[in-house]
């Protein structure tokens, strides 16, 4: 019974996941989000410098656009020290693109390696069409 209740709730997590997610406007572009690693974060800022109308995707006009990201990850002990803690990390990246195309979709993943945050820009083919550029980190 427990066994019956536990994957029914999963399942109904699962579903909600994208649930309230609007329709990709065809006349736009739309950009998804992808933290690559478990235990992270990754959130839409801003277009343009002007705030993001919602945290977990960005849709744009056709054309040149820079988009700015929050990623937030643990760093493991390994890359710290022998008996240190994961220490989080909070980065801002941006990623130019100048040719957005309407009714395409994309996909920017952000990971990191130690320290170091990355964050790449994929077309649709899964060419990478563009990369981040750290903006700042602190510790969260």
């Amino acid at each position: 019974m427990r066994m019956l209740i536990l994957t029914g709730s999963v399942l109904t997590l699962a579903g909600c996941a994208g649930f309230g997610m609007p329709t990709p406007d065809p006349s736009q572009a739309w950009i998804d989000l992808d933290a690559r690693q478990q235990d992270t974060a990754l959130q839409a800022l801003e277009v343009d410098n002007k705030a993001a109308v919602d945290h977990r995707y960005f849709e744009v006009q056709p054309g040149s656009h820079e988009l700015t990201v929050r990623y937030q990850f643990p760093v493991e002990a390994t890359n710290i020290g022998p008996d240190a803690e994961p220490l989080w990390r909070d980065c801002q990246l941006n990623v130019k693109f100048k040719d957005f195309n309407a009714g395409q979709r994309y996909q920017l993943q952000a990971g990191n390696i130690g320290f170091r945050p990355w964050a790449k820009l994929y077309d649709q083919q899964r060419n990478v069409v563009g990369q981040g550029t750290p903006a700042g980190c602190q510790r969260t």
